[in-house]
């Protein structure tokens, strides 16, 4: 480590961690400080990542209409492959679920980006799906899957270019206030800053509670993903995903395989999540349930945390009572699509004290994601 102070220490370097990192590195002295040897060892790392302009609370889909620019167009050298390959999604109803789907469909950004479909055009779309079980889809044709190895190298790559640093295997012992900056002492060292940004993913409220900030409410949760064939005479290469409308399950194509997911959210401490067995088999009968398939073997398995605060939307902004602690936390399941969008969100905070302005075009709203509105409600 070349030295000991800094202008920001950036708390966490998964894909939240590194995409600020990227951009404040060019600007300012930066550190990001990761407790896994291995950068996006948890969340990010165990994303089933789709970009979607529908997906999520009205602010996640402003911050993914905002990224879209960034993941069709990197920096040049910023990736050596796309960072997008189009993916369609349909969102499909059965016959108890015509109440969710028209609610869905009559969402201005919804229906601006989906057509509706009949049963049997999704049953061409997705050859194994039972069409007597639907009656009809909702499908996005401008939705992608994110080469999320790809994105969070290429911030990482970005951080250390513009003259960052990254420290990992470093966990946080403590934070203190200290003049007019923060004394963060930890497994490596003590180091100091005028920021510090809390991107610690399901560990953020852990280490607001070491800096003295109150709680944001923050709740991990495990999600469940399960690897299974498809029947021997389907090819699923071009298939979109799949997604029951009322978010019980959703199965994609992955590298001549079909990732399932029974869409849980278990509420649980920030850890090294693992897939439960019966998190496992309901993710196989969900599936068994809408398609014709029959999974006689789980080819592979796990868990990622995906954490929320009460209203499921990011939370991003300076501490109102902690001055100089800012917090970059609560993505939930949108952490990747977001991550552009986002880091350029909370870099204008910090450099210039306002959100980029251009963003607004795209509905982004300061007010919507900082973190004071979860403590008026308290």
């Amino acid at each position: 480590m070349s030295n000991s102070s800094y202008d920001i220490i950036i708390i966490g370097a998964g894909i939240a961690g590194a995409s600020l990192g990227a951009a404040l590195a060019p600007h300012r002295n930066v550190l990001l400080i990761e407790r896994e040897e291995q950068p996006g060892y948890h969340s990010t790392g165990r994303s089933a990542a789709l970009f979607s302009e529908i997906y999520g609370s009205k602010a996640v889909r402003a911050l993914s209409r905002a990224s879209k620019a960034f993941f069709e167009n990197p920096p040049e050298g910023f990736a050596a492959a796309p960072l997008l390959n189009p993916r369609g999604t349909m969102f499909v109803a059965t016959a108890l679920q015509a109440e969710a789907l028209d609610g869905l469909k009559a969402q201005p950004d919804v229906s601006a980006h989906t057509r509706w479909i009949s049963a049997k055009e999704a049953v061409s779309h997705c050859p194994i799906l039972k069409e007597e079980a639907l009656i009809g889809a909702l499908y996005e044709d401008g939705s992608a899957d994110i080469d999320v190895h790809g994105l969070h190298q290429g911030y990482l790559r970005d951080i250390r270019h513009k003259g960052g640093e990254i420290q990992t295997g470093t966990a946080v012992k403590e934070i203190k206030k200290q003049g007019g900056g923060w004394h963060i002492t930890t497994s490596a060292g003590s180091y100091s800053a005028t920021t510090v940004v809390n991107a610690a993913g399901a560990w953020a409220e852990e280490i607001g509670t070491l800096a003295g900030a109150r709680p944001i409410g923050l709740k991990p949760k495990r999600r469940t993903a399960i690897l299974v064939a498809p029947p021997p005479e389907h090819n699923p290469a071009k298939w979109p995903m799949v997604m029951d409308v009322g978010e019980e399950f959703y199965f994609k194509p992955d590298a001549g395989h079909l990732l399932v997911s029974p869409c849980d959210e278990t509420e649980t401490s920030a850890c090294d999540a693992q897939a439960e067995e019966l998190d496992v088999a309901i993710a196989a009968d969900r599936l068994m349930t809408a398609a014709n398939i029959n999974v006689r073997r789980i080819e592979h398995r796990w868990a990622g945390l995906r954490s929320f605060v009460a209203d499921r939307t990011p939370v991003a902004g300076y501490d109102a009572d902690r001055e100089g602690f800012f917090w970059l936390a609560g993505q939930g399941g949108y952490g990747i699509q977001t991550a552009p969008a986002l880091a350029r969100f909370a870099a204008g905070l910090i450099l210039n004290g306002e959100m980029d302005p251009a963003l607004k075009a795209f509905g982004v709203d300061e007010s919507a994601l900082k973190p004071d509105r979860l403590w008026a409600k308290v």
